[in-house]
Formats: structure tokens, sequence, C-alpha cells
């Protein structure tokens, strides 16, 4: 009797972490006043929140830059500022400079960025992985704001079959780290 519970709860647990990767996606974009493409990757993460902006999500766009950050000799400020100006809506995107590394201090430069403008929705725009994570330290440390997210794709970094492929898998249990951190330590801050 003790094997088959032993197998049974066994079943359940790889039952439970085949599905690791979906359970720390948040992808419900919903209608808002903002979009703050969260920092680090620069590349779907930026193009998702224009089209997001395309389709009537919202009405600007913030992009978190860290600002004390060169690439080579140029800061990335300035290279975010000519992504920026090659778009057709460049007057409604601007950059939002951050000096915070991680999700936690990010949010103190998010509303420096939003709170002179009177925006109260946000839609945060971040990595598929990142987005569970996200929304939950953003809607616990900046309550003022009404956030939902939106999931950038990156089939080259996380994919929700996480055991199939090593990138998916680093990314996978990284994300796990960092949510299961926030929930012990940061959250209670």
């Amino acid at each position: 009797m003790r094997i088959r519970a032993l197998l049974v709860l066994l079943v359940l647990l790889l039952a439970l972490a085949s599905q690791g990767a979906r359970f720390l996606v948040v992808d419900a974009p919903q209608h808002s006043d903002a979009i703050i493409v969260l920092a680090g990757e620069t590349y779907n993460r930026p193009a998702h929140a224009v089209e997001l902006l395309r389709q009537g999500m919202a009405s600007r766009i913030f992009i978190d830059v860290e600002g004390n950050e060169l690439i080579y000799d140029q800061p990335r400020t300035d290279i975010a500022q000519r992504y920026i100006n090659s778009l057709p809506e460049k007057d409604r995107v601007a950059v939002c400079p951050i000096t915070g590394l991680s999700t936690y201090g990010e949010t103190d430069d998010v509303n420096r960025c939003l709170h002179p403008l009177g925006i109260h929705s946000v839609l945060i725009v971040t990595s598929a992985s990142h987005t569970g994570r996200a929304l939950r330290i953003f809607r616990h440390r900046l309550p003022q704001y009404q956030f939902t997210a939106a999931a950038a794709q990156d089939p080259v970094h996380f994919g929700f079959l996480w055991w199939t492929n090593r990138e998916w898998a680093k990314t996978t249990l990284d994300e796990w780290l960092k949510l299961t951190w926030w929930e012990l330590v940061d959250r209670w801050k």
C-alpha cells in the first residue's frame, strides 16, 4: 500500500513539475493608461509593447533602461532613444531611466516615471517567464496602480516544455528560484 501511495505521489509530482513553466506565465493584458517595458531583454519586449500600443491597449509606452550602463562607449539610454526615434509612434514612447538592478528595485524607478502623469492602470510587458513574478512584485510594491501583464515570447530562452531544452530549463529553474526568494524573503521587507 505504501509503495502505491509513493508511486501516485511521484506521478503527481512529475505532472506538476512538467507544468512548472506554465505556472510562471501571466499573459492577460488589459487596456491601460500606459505600458511599461521592464529592463532586460531589448528586442522582444519593446517590439511586443509597440504592437500592443498599435492595438490600442494604451496611449503611451515607457521603456525602462539602465541609466548608468554603457554598451561599449554608448549610454543605454541613448541607444534606446535612437530606437524610439525610429518608430512612427515616437511621440508616444519615452525612456524611463532606472537605477534599480532587480525587479524589486525597478518599481521605485517606474513609480518616479508614472506618478507625475496621473497614471492609474499599467500594462507590464516583460519576458514570458518573468510575468508572474513581475506582476506580484509590482502589485505589492505599488498598490496605487492597477497592473496587468503581457508576455513577450522568446522561444530561444523559454518554452513550456522546459525539460526538452537546456536554455529553457535554466530559465525556468532560475525564475522559480527568484519567485521563491520573492515569496519567502523580499515580500516581507
